[in-house]
């Protein structure tokens, strides 16, 4: 139970609780200021976390049972 809580508090951490720390243009990371590629890769890793969350949840274990 603790570990869809902290999946789906992961997010939080990276969109809002990081970004005074990585809000810099340099270094470049792909072509993208820092910032951006932080933000573009918390979009992926919250997809993941979500995803994580979904599977670990037993409502939707019965449902894909049934």
């Amino acid at each position: 139970m603790w570990l869809r809580f902290i999946l789906a508090a992961v997010p939080f951490a990276l969109f809002l609780g990081a970004v005074p720390w990585v809000n810099r243009v340099e270094p470049y990371v792909l072509g993208l200021p820092f910032l951006l590629f932080w933000l573009s890769l918390s979009i992926v890793v919250t997809s993941a976390c979500m995803a994580g969350v979904y599977r670990l949840d037993p409502a939707n274990r019965e449902e894909a049972e049934q």
